[in-house]
């Protein structure tokens, strides 16, 4: 089982899944990718983002949001998004929970979002006036803390 399963939904920018790739290497996660993505994955800059990490991650793509959740039956989703509910250091995360991140440009959609209940959709704190991180960014703050919660456990 992997430490989290960290899902993009529609990632458009190669260099951040690239990064996100490197960041599931090092801590046991596991990246599902929703299509359309807005890159190919063989393109020179996700891989070289990603270095040779590609081959020590386990990356899986879905045709959409439906077919990721039923490969991840089961899993607690808590998404991620500018506008959520709790912080996520109030979270209680276990092994095998899913991190949902939106697109770069768009977020989640309205209808991804309903899926989620209000107390698994998350906000990471920023200053007034600011959109967003940096998806890569923001996908290793939540996983880091995440896995801090379980005393960095090997996956």
């Amino acid at each position: 089982m992997a430490m989290f399963e960290l899902i993009l939904y529609q990632p458009q920018i190669p260099p951040n899944t690239g990064n996100i790739i490197r960041l599931c290497a090092n801590t046991g996660c596991r990246l599902h990718l929703i299509e359309p993505l807005g890159f190919s994955l063989g393109r020179r800059a996700v891989r070289r983002a990603g270095l040779d990490y590609a081959l020590l991650a386990s990356v899986r793509v879905h045709r959409d949001w439906s077919a990721c959740r039923t490969a991840l039956a089961g899993a607690t989703v808590y998404a991620i998004e500018t506008m959520g509910e709790r912080r996520y250091s109030d979270a209680a995360f276990a092994r095998g929970d899913a991190l949902l991140f939106g697109c770069e440009t768009r977020g989640l959609p309205p209808e991804v979002l309903a899926g989620v209940a209000p107390a698994q959709r998350l906000r990471i704190p920023m200053q007034a006036d600011n959109r967003s991180l940096n998806l890569a960014n923001a996908a290793a703050v939540v996983v880091y803390e995440a896995w801090r919660q379980l005393d960095f456990a090997p996956s």
